[in-house]
Order: C-alpha cells, then sequence, then structure tokens
C-alpha cells in the first residue's frame, strides 16, 4: 500500500507541474482511500504536501519566465487571509459535507475551463497585464475561503480566474497559480491545525514523491500547446469531481430514477447550450453593423 500511495504522490507533482493544479484534488482522495485517514487529517495534510510540492514546481516556471509575480503575490497575500478563515471554519463543517461541496466546485470550475471565451472577450481580457486590484481582493479572498475550508491549493480555481478572468496565456496562469497555492496552502495548514493532529511521517513521505513528481511536470509543461493545456486541465477536474461525488453520495441514491431524470436534464441542458453556443452568428445588415460599437465593427468580416 505503501508503494501505491508513493506512485500516486508523484502523480500529484506532476499535475501540479504541468497544470498548475491538481493537487489537492488528487492528495485528499489519496490520503482518505488508499492511506486510511480521516477526512479533517487528510485535507490538513493535504494542505502540507500541496503547499511544499507548488513551491519547488514554481522554480522551473520562474527560470522559463512564466510567473506574473505581482499578481501572484496580490492574489496569494488575499488568499491566505481567506484560507486561514476557511480552516478555522472547517473545524464546525462535517468532513462529508466538505467533500461533497470540493466535488461540486471542481465540476463548476471546469464548466468555465471548458467552455471556449468569445472572441471579442479575449481581446478585451489580453490588452491587460494584469488583474485590477478589485478584482484580485474579491478572488483572493473567495478562492483562500475554499482552500482552506476543503484542504484544496485552489489551482483548480486559480488558474480559472487567471486564465478566464485575468487573460493571463495559460503557461503563465499555471506558473503563477504555484506561488498563489504555496502561500495559501500554509495559511489554511495554520487554521487547521488548531483543530487536527498531522501524521508528519506520512506527510513527509507523500512530500517528497509529489516534489519530485512536480519538478518533472514543471519541464513538462512548457511543451504543451495551450489551448491542449487548457482543454486538459478542464477534464481532469470533471473525472476527479465525479470521482469525489460518486465516493460521497449514498449508493443507493444511484438507483433512483429521479436521480437519472435530473442527470439526463442536465446534459440535455448542457448540450442546447453548447450547440446555440457553437452555431454561427448571423452576418448583420449594414445599417446594424454601424449600430455596432467599434470593437464589434471591427470583428465583422468585411462585405465583398
Amino acid at each position: 500500500m505503501t508503494a501505491l500511495v508513493i506512485a500516486a504522490s508523484l502523480l500529484v507533482g506532476v499535475s501540479l507541474g504541468v497544470l498548475g493544479g491538481g493537487g489537492s484534488i488528487l492528495t485528499v482522495p489519496i490520503l482518505v482511500y488508499l492511506a486510511g485517514q480521516d477526512t479533517k487529517e487528510a485535507i490538513a495534510t493535504s494542505l502540507f504536501v500541496v503547499g511544499v510540492t507548488s513551491l519547488a514546481a514554481l522554480v522551473p516556471h520562474a527560470r522559463a519566465h512564466r510567473v506574473r509575480w505581482r499578481t501572484g503575490l496580490l492574489f496569494g497575500a488575499f488568499s491566505m487571509v481567506g484560507a486561514y478563515g476557511g480552516g478555522r471554519l472547517a473545524e464546525y463543517v462535517p468532513g462529508t459535507l466538505l467533500l461533497v461541496s470540493f466535488a461540486l466546485m471542481m465540476l463548476a470550475t471546469a464548466a468555465a475551463m471548458l467552455r471556449k471565451p468569445r472572441p471579442g472577450r479575449e481581446k478585451a481580457r489580453r490588452a491587460h497585464a494584469d488583474l485590477p486590484l478589485k478584482h484580485i481582493a474579491v478572488e483572493g479572498l473567495v478562492v483562500g475561503a475554499v482552500t482552506g475550508l476543503v484542504g484544496s491549493g485552489g489551482g483548480f480555481l486559480v488558474v480559472p480566474a487567471l486564465a478566464v478572468l485575468g487573460g493571463l496565456p495559460m503557461g503563465v496562469a499555471v506558473g503563477t497559480s504555484l506561488l498563489v497555492i504555496g502561500m495559501k496552502s500554509f495559511a489554511g495548514l495554520a487554521g487547521h491545525l488548531s483543530g487536527v493532529e498531522v501524521d508528519w511521517g506520512l506527510a513527509l513521505l507523500v512530500t517528497a514523491a509529489a516534489v519530485v513528481g512536480s519538478l518533472v511536470g514543471g519541464r513538462l509543461a512548457g511543451r504543451i500547446p495551450q489551448d491542449a493545456l487548457r482543454t486538459a486541465f478542464g477534464w481532469f477536474v470533471v473525472v476527479m469531481g465525479v470521482f469525489v461525488l460518486a465516493q460521497q453520495l449514498d449508493a443507493s441514491l444511484w438507483t433512483r430514477p429521479a436521480t437519472w431524470a435530473v442527470l439526463g436534464a442536465a446534459l440535455a441542458g448542457a448540450i442546447v447550450v453548447r450547440t446555440r453556443r457553437s452555431s454561427p452568428r448571423p452576418r448583420p445588415s449594414v445599417t446594424e453593423a454601424r449600430a455596432l460599437p467599434v470593437e464589434e465593427q471591427e470583428e465583422q468580416p468585411a462585405k465583398s
């Protein structure tokens, strides 16, 4: 079993190095289902593992100039405040509720990553090198609170915040997220230590394996196309979210017709939305085009 835990921990490091997230998404299930820890102990341990591993994975990204330091430090500072508060609050929340909330947030984030941004919005975001301070403050506090509460390093929230909302190239978002994750993981751990005892022997073993994997992942990250990296991150989070959710929900729930009716309706709705988004937009007439803002007029193809 120890060998399996070490092998899985290597995968944690590779995930952090390549994707800038996924560390706690993997670490918490590893510690709960393979190492036999209870949920709250696993959450606290994962924060230590992910914090150290993220800082190790940051090194190759920094050398390749894939870190936006100002955004990362500010985002991390606000996240640390939220993470400490979330860690203190977690002591009073049932473990099952924490993991179910964790899984649902993973799925929501994956949907944001897999949705392709509109060309006009993408142009507008690229014009700004850094997120505005007020956005960094709000998003940092929210992401930090989630980090401390459910034991997630938050890469699955930080990377979308930097790439989707901040407009950073995916490779830079991945590198910058590692700085943020390291800062707020330790803040979240401080909040948990008041009510949880950590098995430091196991924590150091898992961390050592994860650090080795992170250095390998960091070298691979620069060779993967940005769109492929974004899509891979999104689907990775979907798979892990479904797994964690399935483990926590009562097995009898999956035999009820109402469950499958809700899932079917959700799938049908997603397909309809996806189809409408991918269908070509009608070309506006000359009169309509003149009424559009200048930015949108530039995006319209010239009429021959």
